[in-house]
């Protein structure tokens, strides 16, 4: 679940009053920050399209065709990189939503303003519970 904007501030606020009091820890935690990794992969991506496209002019400027090679490969790694460290760090930002379960459990009512939704782990139980009360009275149906 992500922060809310307060919640962003604050964690904001103590991360400075950490960098301030200890910069030494402050840094160490910073390099474990997904934010930073993320960062500096990006960077280090158009550094790598940049360096391809370089490649691939000097390859067509040349009429060098290890050199088109060369670049379109460098070009197309670095745009790959750059895609998917975007979706790692997109998933890491905001997880997928489940999806929503189409099909009508029997005997419920759907979810409304006072019922929450339930799991799929909780409608199950809910059943299995049913079950095992319809065995204890005696009623082999099922």
């Amino acid at each position: 679940m992500p922060l809310s904007e307060h919640e962003q501030r604050q964690l904001e606020q103590i991360e400075q009053a950490l960098y301030r009091e200890d910069p030494k820890f402050g840094r160490l935690v910073r390099s474990s920050d997904p934010r930073v990794h993320y960062k500096r992969k990006l960077v280090q991506a158009l550094v790598g399209v940049i360096v391809g496209a370089g490649l691939l002019a000097a390859g067509v400027v040349t009429h060098r065709v290890y050199l088109d090679a060369a670049g379109a490969a460098v070009l197309l790694l670095s745009l790959v990189w750059a895609v998917v460290s975007w979706r790692r760090h997109a998933a890491r930002v905001r997880p997928a939503k489940p999806p929503r379960a189409k099909a009508k459990v029997k005997g419920q009512a759907p979810p409304g303003p006072g019922r929450p939704r339930q799991s799929r782990r909780a409608r199950m139980m809910e059943r299995m519970e049913e079950r095992w009360r319809r065995r204890q009275e005696g009623d082999r149906r099922m």
